[in-house]
């Protein structure tokens, strides 16, 4: 039987097989549920968080309906500071309330104030005792498109963004502009981006440092460029954030019959030993009207979609919700139980994917964050 020992922090994660407890420790029997490494969100956009329906829903529930309430938006002054410092921690207690512990967050950079930038650089500082956060200078509009572009990257990054992000275009690749790369060639930096970019990270040497978000065009790739694209994919080592759940919603409409699902071949990418991540990306925005930032439905959804029911992912599941994504942040000297773990009302990630458990208890950095009782049901019948 595992046991946490909890005073104001967790002193030890052993076995307890009747031995002596000091007196002052309080103990936390896991009653034999499983202990796992909290849950990492590898891609959200927690400055978009929680402003769905303002000024308007997407009543199409497109991703152009949707980027239309978004400039409205801004037009009307309403991404104010204040809003995002009320909106985005609810995105964040809810997300850990599910057991993340690591979040890597977008925030929108084409706007020549950074209100994104600094209020989540703020808070990346506000939470660090009970939630690690990464913050990706995320140019939306992109940054050579944005006429000042590439300046307020420059700034961003200044202010102490962690990660470059971009939207990496074949028109500004055979222009000769791979410009989001040229935010690398710096000790530490890291690439999050929105297309299929293994050439420029191999020619690059940054294998490891890349993350493709998303990665939706796969899903129209004939046959024989995908062959001929997935060694190239293995050989520069990036890894992918997918978002299975709002993909699906934004992706393949109009497309004509047989409608393509707008998911990246996760599959494909899995067998090959890519590191792929299951993320929320929105949580009640223009861009997907729900979500509550819980990693478990993620990988239900992505397993599902990926056709991945089989023994050889169901019973490594989580992974998908921590190591993998782990990775892809560059934590890998910096993840386990002793940074951060979970008790789950599970005792295996197969159980986990059928039952969808509660966290039981949530620990960061040696703190206890939150703990709850496991679901009790009375039967009344039989």
């Amino acid at each position: 039987m595992w046991n946490a020992v909890i005073d104001c922090q967790v002193t030890a994660i052993r076995e307890l097989n009747g031995g002596t407890v000091p007196a002052d420790d309080e103990i936390y029997d896991a009653k034999g549920y499983l202990a796992v490494p909290q849950s990492c969100e590898n891609d959200i956009h927690l400055d978009y968080a929680n402003t769905a329906g303002v000024p308007r829903d997407n009543q199409s529930g497109t991703l152009f309906e949707a980027n239309e309430i978004w400039r409205d938006r801004k037009k009307a002054g309403l991404n104010r500071p204040e809003e995002i410092k009320h909106n985005a921690p609810l995105a964040i207690r809810s997300c850990v309330e599910h057991g993340v512990g690591f979040i890597r967050s977008h925030a929108h950079v084409t706007e020549l104030d950074l209100v994104a930038s600094k209020v989540l650089l703020e808070m990346r500082d506000e939470v660090k005792e009970w939630c690690e956060i990464q913050v990706v200078a995320f140019p939306q509009i992109g940054i050579i498109v944005f006429r000042h572009g590439k300046e307020l990257m420059e700034k961003a990054m200044s202010m102490g963004a962690d990660v470059v992000g971009g939207i990496f275009t074949p028109g500004a690749y055979l222009r000769g502009r791979s410009g989001v790369f040229e935010f690398h060639l710096r000790p530490g930096a890291e690439a999050q981006c929105n297309d299929v970019m293994a050439a420029e990270t191999t020619k690059r040497g940054m294998q490891g440092r890349v993350t493709v978000s998303h990665g939706v065009a796969m899903a129209y790739y004939p046959a024989g460029y995908l062959a001929r694209l997935l060694p190239k994919l293995v050989e520069s080592g990036v890894g992918f954030a997918i978002a299975k759940r709002e993909n699906l919603q934004l992706r393949g409409r109009d497309s004509g019959v047989p409608a393509p699902r707008g998911v990246a071949p996760i599959r494909m990418l899995a067998d090959r030993g890519i590191s792929v991540a299951f993320s929320q990306d929105s949580i009640c925005d223009p861009w997907y009207p729900i979500g509550d930032g819980n990693p478990v439905l993620d990988m239900d959804s992505g397993l599902h979609v990926g056709h991945m029911l089989t023994a050889q992912y169901i019973d490594r599941c989580l992974d998908f919700i921590s190591f993998n994504p782990a990775a892809n942040m560059g934590l890998q000297d910096s993840y386990g139980l002793e940074e951060g773990f979970l008790i789950l009302g599970a005792t295996s990630d197969r159980e986990a994917l059928r039952v969808q458990p509660r966290v039981l208890l949530s620990v960061h950095n040696g703190k206890a964050i939150f703990r709850q009782a496991a679901p009790a049901v009375e039967w009344k019948m039989g």
